[in-house]
């Protein structure tokens, strides 16, 4: 074989060794950005459940509140234009 066919076949060679190279690690860092992905989307609905469950206790506790305390509104009635009534 002639040397410049020799450089053709290496340079080929090692191109299409570094593409594979390239695209397996490539790949890799996909998978672990799609794995990323579904632990944040994991994380969310934790954090979700925990804010409902606050919630329902929060509003069980005023229902509770209510059936021992009397609950009157403090604040003086006003009419369309925000004057007090007469």
């Amino acid at each position: 074989m002639s040397r410049a066919s020799k450089l053709a076949l290496a340079g080929t060679s090692l191109f299409a060794a570094c593409t594979i190279v390239f695209v397996h690690f490539q790949q890799r860092w996909e998978k672990e950005a799609m794995h990323q992905g579904v632990v944040r989307d994991m994380e969310q609905q934790r954090i979700k459940r925990e804010r409902q469950l606050d919630f329902d206790m929060q509003r069980a506790l005023e229902a509770e509140y209510k059936q021992h305390q009397t609950v009157r509104d403090s604040t003086p009635d006003v009419d369309a234009n925000g004057a007090p009534p007469r």
